[in-house]
């Protein structure tokens, strides 16, 4: 059985993590910050490094800021759901995470391979940078703020 801040005391029986999830009214939109202000920040230094069209529509600014709130608060939400239904939620988040963050390299390999809007593999990596940037953001705010480890006394 999870054990959640609002019990007491763990039993001794229960896992010796407990998960304080009204903490994620304010980690959720501090990751989704969080993120957003990383990815702006890459986004900065790749178009002053790599110099791309203005066709070229994923290093413009409204592109990356849009998916960035929109997904982050989608793991935000995937995040909650796990923690709520599962008995492993922050392994299984980890988990999921990692899975989310290769397929969302897809459409950038297309990206580079089909030469789309104009733009190759350093704009694809450009990309890839942002999505591993948010997904570390993502895998370890929002675990990290919620978990807390119960120490067991011993009785003396």
């Amino acid at each position: 059985m999870k054990a959640y801040a609002s019990d007491p005391v763990p039993a001794e029986n229960e896992a010796s993590q407990a998960l304080r999830l009204n903490r994620l009214l304010w980690a959720g939109p501090v990751a989704v910050l969080a993120s957003v202000v990383a990815v702006l920040l890459i986004r900065t230094v790749a178009v002053m490094l790599l110099k791309p069209a203005p066709t070229f529509l994923p290093l413009n600014v409204d592109y990356p800021l849009f998916d960035t709130v929109l997904f982050g608060t989608a793991a935000v939400l995937v995040f909650l759901g796990k923690c709520r239904y599962s008995l492993e939620p922050i392994a299984e988040y980890r988990a999921l995470a990692a899975k989310a963050l290769a397929v969302s390299f897809l459409p950038d390999v297309a990206l580079a391979v089909g030469h789309w809007f104009g733009g190759g593999w350093p704009e694809a990596f450009a990309l890839m940078t942002m999505h591993v940037a948010v997904w570390g953001i993502c895998v370890t705010v929002l675990p990290g703020t919620v978990a807390m480890k119960h120490a067991r006394k011993e009785a003396q």
